[in-house]
Order: C-alpha cells, then structure tokens, then sequence
C-alpha cells in the first residue's frame, strides 16, 4: 500500500455560533482556532452555520408552505391566460 494517501483523521469541535452549541466529533478538516473542551484538553474549532440545534427541522420551527400540484399550477395559468384575451 501507498503511504500517505489518506487524509488524517483527527478530533475537532463543531462550533454553531447562532445556537451556541457545540459538540466533538472527528474530522479530515483542521483550524488554527482552538477550543478547551470539557474534558480539559484543547481541540481545532470547525465553525459551521447551522446545526441540528438551530436548523428548523430539529428545533420545531418548520414553516410548510401549501403550494399546490402541478394541476393547480397549470390552470392558474390557463385561467390567467384566457381572462388577458
């Protein structure tokens, strides 16, 4: 086998800003921003835009918009087109 052709696999700290929260996971990404964790050790800090804590989904906060199939659709726009006649 070839050596070095794998990334390496480490321990970081995903980090939502927007929710505050943050777990430790493994990663193949690194960062220069560290962070101590619970455990007292200092791990890289993935800073990531949503999580499960504020992604809508997980939070409960999904807004459904009723948007109709395409049959509605298209005799909005039959109707649309014969009243411009």
């Amino acid at each position: 086998m070839k050596n070095n052709t794998h990334p390496q696999y480490h321990t970081v700290i995903f980090y939502d800003a927007a929710a505050d929260f943050k777990f430790l996971s493994g990663s193949t990404r690194s960062s220069h921003e560290t962070m101590v964790w619970e455990d007292g050790n200092t791990y890289p800090v993935i800073r990531v835009d949503i999580s499960s804590a504020s992604h809508p989904f997980f939070t409960g906060k999904q807004k459904f918009l009723e948007v109709g199939g395409r049959v509605e659709k298209f005799k909005q726009r039959l109707a649309h087109k014969k009243s411009n006649t």
